[in-house]
């Protein structure tokens, strides 16, 4: 039986995980900002006999605080973890700021799956074969980074914001599977599962929600994008990082998986983080 966190597991892909994993006999902890929704899942999972096996953690991960205390939660209730999966994030249609002084997108899309990963990586090295599967958007030109306005004060767009936000996460990707890989045994899996009708969580003005609803209709159901996930999941890759899109796997030996940039996005995020 296997331990599993997955961020963002009360809608959508992060739903149908957790469901299929509690199906198997594993232990699940979800973690989501509604109370409701994540008594809904403790509720599915009692009727599904796993009620034993189901863990709510609720958290903003748009904030700080939120997400260190679940690492605390999780790695007090979990001594190992097999998989750590991170799904959340949330379209705004116009810059936001979150209480600690963040842009959200960076703070929720970005900065929280990096304090994730690092702050459970002690209970992701006990697990036999440790995976940290970030369903992000691999494989965009390195130039989108924006190094000189990573919160994106100047031009802000939704849609650039998320964008942004998974180039972000590829260079978190290399720069924690050349830190861990070697002395841990995790591996780090970046998966674009490709457009998928899930509930598109997300605050729109009237032009992007008429494209939204027009993506809904063309986009493949969720049972569709969880092949390339679950394969992750179950036979985690040898090599200590890997990317997919749509099932197709993504060389990360390129310069748009640069080290060097991935470096000098960690000590940038190491400083924002010890001036908060």
């Amino acid at each position: 039986m296997s331990t599993l966190v997955i961020a963002g597991g009360t809608d959508g892909i992060g739903k149908a995980l957790a469901e299929r994993h509690l199906d198997r006999g594993d232990t699940v902890l979800v973690i989501g900002r509604d109370p409701a929704k994540g008594r809904t899942y403790l509720e599915r999972a009692r009727a599904r006999g796993a009620g034993d096996r189901a863990r709510f953690v609720r958290a903003d991960l748009s904030l700080l605080a939120d997400t260190e205390a679940a690492i605390e939660r999780i790695t007090a209730e979990a001594p190992a973890l097999d998989a750590l999966v991170l799904c959340a994030r949330h379209y705004r249609s116009r810059r936001t700021v979150t209480p600690e002084g963040y842009e959200e997108n960076f703070a929720l899309f970005y900065l929280s799956r990096y304090l994730l990963g690092h702050g459970l990586v002690p209970v992701l090295r006990k697990a036999e074969r440790p995976v940290v599967v970030n369903v992000a958007g691999p494989g965009a030109p390195l130039d989108v980074v924006r190094w000189d306005d990573l919160q994106l004060r100047h031009g802000y767009h939704g849609g650039a914001a998320l964008g942004h936000g998974g180039k972000l996460n590829d260079l978190l990707a290399v720069a924690f599977a050349d830190r861990y890989a070697a002395t841990t045994g995790i591996r780090y899996v970046l998966i674009h599962p490709g457009v998928t009708a899930t509930g598109f969580s997300g605050e729109y003005d009237a032009e992007t929600l008429r494209h939204i609803r027009s993506m809904q209709q063309r986009a493949k159901p969720v049972s569709a994008a969880l092949p390339p996930i679950v394969d992750a999941l179950d036979d985690p890759p040898a090599a200590p990082l890997s990317a997919f899109v749509e099932g197709h796997r993504l060389r990360v030996d390129t310069s748009d998986f640069d080290r060097a940039a991935a470096l000098r996005l960690e000590r940038i995020t190491k400083l924002l983080l010890e001036r908060s």
